[in-house]
């Protein structure tokens, strides 16, 4: 026989339960929302998505279809992520709400910046990969093929090129609240961050050597902002801890 405790338990349990599907439901409404208009203008988008690459190729060169179906599936596949990217915002807004009762006033007012400021570097990312990064990766490329070669780039190798480095340089411009994360939840010291900033620039050109392109342009259009960030965030944590006896 079950005691009381036991039964309350497994009520606040089961009430967790029915609000997590409830705001996972949610988000997929969302999703599926945004789908549609994405799905409608895909053409549009994959043009918009294009465009830098376009603008940098040779004469003669174009963006072709391999396949029978690609030239329907890839805008099909980009008007998906588009309409994912749209919904994180409102993603992590259902996590939160879940999850915030939960939470001491504190640690709800150190949560909700870091959480806003994630998503608006991870968008910024992908701002700065499209307008900055791309045209001078695409012209660098276009430059250096050969003669006698045209440029012929397929167009779902494009988009899995393109969502890649979309995602890429998302999580990189994240650099600065992983860094506040770290030494405010005592798992590094800022000293310690600040003492080995050359190890840290090593690390950030390695990282973006594996994540970019093999070109010396790609790799310094991720690393340099990376290492730039990073310092932004050292400088954030300052801050805060010049901040704290005044609390």
């Amino acid at each position: 026989m079950s005691t009381p405790e036991e039964n309350l338990a497994e009520g606040t349990l089961t009430s967790h339960l029915v609000e997590l599907r409830s705001r996972l439901l949610k988000v997929i409404l969302c999703l599926a929302i945004l789908a549609v208009p994405c799905l409608y203008f895909s053409n549009d988008l994959f043009e918009f998505l294009a465009a830098p690459l376009i603008a940098k190729l040779p004469p003669g060169g174009q963006v072709i279809a391999t396949s029978v179906t690609s030239g329907f599936m890839a805008p099909f596949k980009l008007a998906l992520f588009t309409a994912l990217f749209l919904s994180v915002p409102y993603g992590l807004y259902q996590a939160w709400a879940f999850v915030a009762p939960g939470l001491y006033k504190r640690e709800k007012n150190f949560a909700i910046p870091l959480l806003i400021s994630s998503v608006a570097l991870f968008y910024v990312g992908i701002l700065f990969a499209y307008m900055a990064v791309f045209p001078a990766m695409f012209a660098f490329f276009a430059n250096s093929t050969p003669a006698g070669v045209a440029m012929m780039t397929d167009i779902s190798s494009y988009l899995d090129f393109a969502m890649v480095m979309f995602f890429a340089f998302g999580v990189a411009f994240e650099l600065p609240v992983v860094v506040v994360l770290l030494v405010l939840t005592g798992i590094v010291r800022t000293a310690a961050l600040t003492e080995n900033r050359g190890y840290v620039l090593l690390g950030v050109f390695v990282v973006a050597a594996f994540l970019t392109p093999a070109d010396a342009i790609s790799m310094c259009m991720m690393g340099v902002p990376m290492y730039l960030l990073y310092e932004a965030g050292l400088l954030i944590v300052r801050v805060i801890e010049r901040a704290r006896p005044e609390e």
